[in-house]
């Protein structure tokens, strides 16, 4: 993780849509290779801070820099441009992020061409081996993704976002909705794929079990504001705020 700068610098970033609505005077660092989990109960501003990250929402005060540059200071096709390509976002209802009427393998292959490939053949190739990379049958690749359980679903958006290999991607809720044994499974392979690919990860969660396994360090909200921030483990196994304590003794009761 050590480089010369962080790969995004988060800096008194504040979105309100309504007063206790949002989040305000959030302050970040993330490094390459970095997962930071943002965890807290329902409306606690950790979905809408993943919306303004990832450019969804303009913030009304506070800037963010990618790799050395002003975000909000890029053209807007720019910042579109930057989603299909060097970032990924995973929803957490997988058919957001897909392409229900689109084959699995053209749902992977659109990402590959907006990156500018245009072989056929080797666009195939590439969507074959990504589907078996997330555990899906190559058979299955020109087989429309309203065909597949929530899990497959989920895999299959994964597959879309990394398969260009990008540097940063935004989750939420990534499991959300699945049952506790396709839960584990998707999680050893996010692990694998995010030690593999050295991706820098920022994920929303509500649960601490998904937190734990995934991200090095956390943001803990409440009610719009960052209440605690830390290394995952310290901030799981001593946490100094009343509000992270709830949390994590609500999990252990």
């Amino acid at each position: 993780m050590n480089t010369e700068r962080p790969l995004l610098a988060v800096n008194d970033l504040t979105y309100l849509h309504a007063p206790g609505k949002g989040f305000e005077s959030v302050s970040f660092d993330l490094w390459p290779g970095e997962v930071l989990g943002i965890v807290g109960e329902s409306g606690s501003g950790k979905s809408t801070l993943l919306q303004v990250l990832s450019t969804q929402l303009t913030p009304q005060q506070g800037d963010i820099d990618y790799d050395g540059r002003a975000l909000f200071a890029l053209s807007e096709s720019e910042r579109r441009r930057l989603l299909r390509t060097e970032w990924g976002l995973v929803h957490q209802h997988p058919l957001d992020g897909l392409r229900p009427q689109v084959s699995a393998g053209g749902n992977i292959g659109e990402r590959l061409m907006a990156v500018g490939q245009r072989h056929y053949g080797e666009i195939r190739q590439q969507a074959k081996s990504w589907l078996q990379d997330v555990e899906i049958p190559a058979a299955r690749i020109d087989d429309l993704p309203v065909t597949f359980s929530g899990g497959m679903q989920q895999r299959l958006q994964i597959a879309r976002n990394l398969v260009t290999q990008p540097r940063l991607v935004f989750m939420d809720e990534p499991t959300g909705g699945l049952d506790v044994s396709v839960q584990a499974r998707l999680l050893d392979l996010l692990r694998t794929l995010v030690r593999e690919l050295r991706l820098a990860v920022i994920i929303v969660t509500h649960d601490l079990g998904v937190a734990r396994l995934l991200a090095h360090r956390l943001l803990v909200m409440q009610q719009g504001k960052v209440v605690e921030s830390g290394l995952t483990d310290r901030v799981l196994d001593d946490p100094h705020h009343p509000y992270t304590q709830l949390l994590v003794s609500s999990v252990l009761n």
